[in-house]
């Protein structure tokens, strides 16, 4: 393969990357634990935009339960993400050179 050729598929991928940041620019996604009491929401860039937790769970005793219910709905939110990152790369037809 010719350096052009490299040069022009780094292009290529990097304008596909462009595409997908924009296409998951307005994607959110929103995790409910704990029976509402933490509420974890993520957008396409992988940042936490919001975090609600109940005061009712903030007392020292409910500390471990409110530790991993933030733990879990981050997680949860991530892997969610991570789907719908998958669902628009294949809807843009995949990233190029990678097939």
């Amino acid at each position: 393969m010719s350096m052009f050729s490299k040069l022009k598929q780094f292009k290529d991928l990097r304008d596909q990357g462009k595409k997908l940041q924009g296409a998951l620019a307005g994607e959110s996604v929103t995790i409910r634990t704990l029976g509402d009491k933490v509420v974890l929401t993520m957008d396409g860039n992988l940042q936490i935009t919001g975090l609600a937790i109940d005061p009712e769970i903030l007392a020292p005793s409910y500390k471990a339960k409110l530790e991993t219910a933030i733990k879990e709905a981050h997680h949860d939110a991530l892997k969610k993400m991570q789907r719908i990152m998958a669902t628009k790369m294949q809807e843009m037809g995949g990233m190029p050179g990678t097939n």
